[in-house]
């Protein structure tokens, strides 16, 4: 009996430190990102857009895709930020596979 109860906390120990910790830490760090984006930022959308910051609005943003071409995109919609680092890795991926 006491050996199933100590199974049973292991397991209720691993499920959270493996599964509930990280999704909370990256939920954590999402919110932070939202909250700090700001005029003239570059973002990557969760379809995968590539834009500009215009506007910020309650619950979405303004984004300009091309010279002219605006939409707005809801708060959640932001996937990350993009910084000259992380712009030079996407398009070096890209270099790398030969893509013309």
């Amino acid at each position: 009996m006491a050996g199933s109860l100590i199974f049973l906390v292991v397991m209720m120990a691993a499920f959270y430190l493996l599964l509930i910790r990280p999704q909370q830490r990256r939920m954590r760090q999402q919110t932070n990102l939202l909250q700090s984006i700001k005029l003239g930022d570059e973002v990557i959308t969760i379809g995968g857009v590539f834009a500009q910051i215009t506007r910020v609005l309650d619950d979405r943003y303004e984004v300009e895709v091309a010279d002219g071409t605006r939409f707005f995109v809801l708060r959640s919609a932001i996937a990350r930020r993009l910084t000259a680092d992380a712009e030079d890795e996407i398009i070096g991926a890209d270099d790398d596979e030969g893509v013309e």
